[in-house]
């Protein structure tokens, strides 16, 4: 990858994990919950999982879904009724109690996360199909380079959702702001959901 190609890719990954989504609500409502330092577990899920998907799907998977374009279909209804689901949880959810550790997405749930996550799917595939590797470049370089590429740029661009929840935290215990809260982020990550379908 040339560097012009780099930065044009470092651009489009930041765009893309700065932008509202799923696993940037899940961000932030880990933020909202737990806290700064109680969501940064979610936080490196989401970066890792994406960064891993991103780099398999430069290696390779993007030709599997172009060879089989039914398959994405079946994975992005999959995880938006996935999604859907977890927006209702969150929408539902009870107020903290003052004191209580709130349970929040931990760093395995968050990683597992991107892998039923339309949005995770469809830029994978569309960023390894757009900044293909170049002739004679080794295809696994070329994928860790992608994901390497895309951590740098979702750590601090997710780093703000969490900011941003945690900034949420202390009506998190009050019950009717609660309430407000969750419903407010359940029907953020549900519109998100059906912003894909669009």
């Amino acid at each position: 990858m040339q560097p012009q190609e780099m930065v044009a890719f470092f651009l489009f990954a930041v765009a893309a994990a700065v932008t509202p989504g799923p696993s940037n609500l899940l961000v932030m409502a880990a933020g909202a919950r737990a806290g700064w330092l109680g969501g940064l577990r979610c936080l490196a899920g989401v970066v890792v999982g994406m960064a891993l998907l991103m780099g398999i799907a430069a290696f390779g998977l993007a030709g599997v879904l172009q060879a089989w374009p039914g398959l994405l279909t079946v994975l992005r209804a999959g995880g938006s009724l996935f999604l859907l689901w977890l927006a209702w949880q969150i929408a539902n959810a009870p107020p903290m109690r003052p004191g209580s550790e709130a349970p929040t997405a931990g760093f395995g749930a968050a990683f597992l996360f991107q892998w039923v996550n339309p949005k995770s799917w469809i830029l994978g595939a569309s960023a390894a199909a757009t900044f293909s590797a170049a002739p004679g470049q080794p295809a696994a370089a070329h994928a860790m380079l992608m994901a390497g590429l895309f951590a740098l740029a979702a750590a601090p661009s997710c780093a703000l959702w969490l900011a941003g929840g945690a900034l949420l935290q202390r009506w998190m215990t009050q019950a009717r702001p609660a309430a407000r809260v969750n419903r407010g982020m359940g029907t953020l990550l549900a519109a998100s959901v059906l912003m894909l379908w669009l």
